[in-house]
């Protein structure tokens, strides 16, 4: 149920979905392979084992949770802890080693069951007190690297694996890097698929057996529910990147994303309210008239680029910009700028801004207005139309010659940042990542 978690983070919603992890890597190989060889010595890419320990706390609120139909607290804790190894096999390969753990607290998903907790009144602006409150996410991303002894081609591959409590994930994927112009230009090229599995978990006033003798409404509360008829979601995405050097202060990238995803694409304990149908409470608690129901295929497009300036020795300016369209009738622009100040050589400082907006999905509609003849419709308010900023700041320690040490392990960098995320539905979240990176002898 991490996915309630806003679209500035993985969200199985949201177009940030998109794998760009290939670019990610594309932008950082032009500085980490672009050693020369010679006929007697060739440097590795990877000198010596590394270790990256990061820790992020994530708090959001607002008040229009899709598990209650839009409407209701959207009060989200998440802590996680990620450990990431590198590993040198050989001169020209490197294996890496990801995994983590993310545990929640969420006020929205406890209201897939509101009356599990023994609670007085069951509101949907309260949390339940019951077990569906929270949650354990536990992944493993393993990536194995082999570079060419010129250092101008670079195969990837790996592998992705994640469980929580109702759902399951599993991907697998593979790059191809070249460079050439003398380093100054490359081109990558990757592929992922995710074969994910849902273990559905439906609101419980449509569960099977379900009675209590305090609904009141008029008439019989009796939902025309369905269980959905397949618990399978599988994604498919291939990305294209092309990073330039352009002039020694600019370095300039396109890239473009295309991605298709069919099956279980709703999430099944989401509520729907109509607006041509009688309502029933249990308390101040609304019964749902059905779960959210979207198409069972979704095609994404985004496209964007990045470029990077060298003012001088303390400033750099780093742009982002990003269009996505999807055939749900969204359609979205993000840009972002950041700027390290190098304070000395051992500080630099990270302020970023992020904007985004999105159009709303041809299927959102708010609480109530959606009838029940329609064939689809969702109350998420991710999939609405809104704006978004997020303000950040950040701060890097560079150990120069790793002399903190912890046992055979000497600290390269510690990394600690903070990012408020403030958008137009009233949905406000907080991030602060704190990540610190070991190098072997």
């Amino acid at each position: 149920m991490k996915r309630l978690i806003s679209h500035l983070f993985l969200n199985r919603h949201s177009n940030n979905r998109i794998i760009l992890l290939p670019f990610a890597i594309g932008l950082c190989s032009l500085s980490c392979w672009s050693q020369q060889t010679n006929t007697s010595y060739t440097k590795k890419v990877l000198e010596t084992s590394e270790i990256d320990l990061l820790f992020s706390y994530y708090d959001q609120d607002g008040q229009n949770a899709a598990v209650t139909g839009g409407e209701g607290t959207e009060e989200l804790t998440d802590a996680t802890s990620t450990l990431v190894l590198r590993m040198p096999m050989n001169e020209n390969d490197v294996l890496t080693v990801d995994v983590g753990l993310s545990a929640y607290t969420s006020a929205s998903s406890s209201n897939v069951n509101p009356l599990d907790g023994g609670n007085i009144n069951a509101t949907p602006f309260d949390a339940s007190s019951g077990e569906s409150r929270k949650d354990l996410l536990a992944y493993v991303n393993p990536s194995y690297q082999h570079s060419s002894p010129d250092r101008n081609s670079i195969w990837s591959s790996n592998l992705y694996f994640s469980t929580e409590y109702d759902y399951f994930s599993f991907g697998f994927g593979g790059s191809y890097t070249r460079l050439f112009n003398e380093k100054n230009t490359e081109v990558t090229l990757s592929g992922r698929v995710f074969l994910d599995k849902w273990n559905a978990i439906y609101p419980i006033e449509l569960r099977s057996g379900f009675f209590d003798d305090r609904i009141t409404g008029n008439g019989t509360y009796a939902p025309n529910f369905t269980p959905f008829d397949q618990e399978t979601r599988n994604s498919y995405s291939l990305s294209l990147s092309i990073s330039q050097i352009l002039t020694k202060k600019i370095q300039g990238a396109l890239f473009m994303d295309v991605v298709t995803q069919n099956g279980l694409l709703s999430t099944p304990f989401q509520r729907v309210y109509f607006g041509d149908t009688e309502a029933f409470f249990i308390d101040d608690f609304q019964l749902a008239d059905d779960v959210e129901r979207l198409p069972d295929s979704r095609f994404k497009l985004p496209i964007g680029g990045r470029l990077n300036y060298y003012v001088n020795d303390f400033v750099v300016l780093r742009t982002y910009y990003r269009f996505y369209w999807d055939d749900w009738g969204i359609n979205s622009h993000t840009a972002s700028l950041e700027v390290p100040l190098k304070l000395t050589d051992r500080f630099t400082l990270y302020p970023t801004y992020r904007y985004y907006s999105q159009s709303a999905a041809d299927y959102f509609y708010a609480k109530e207005d959606a009838l029940s003849t329609l064939e689809f419709y969702t109350s998420d308010y991710d999939l609405s139309k809104y704006d978004a900023h997020q303000y950040g700041i950040g701060v890097q320690y560079k150990d120069i010659f790793a002399n903190t040490r912890i046992f055979s392990f000497g600290l390269k960098t510690i990394d600690l940042r903070f990012n408020q995320y403030d958008r137009s539905d009233g949905l406000n979240a907080s991030i602060i990542t704190l990540g610190t990176t070991f190098i072997g002898n």
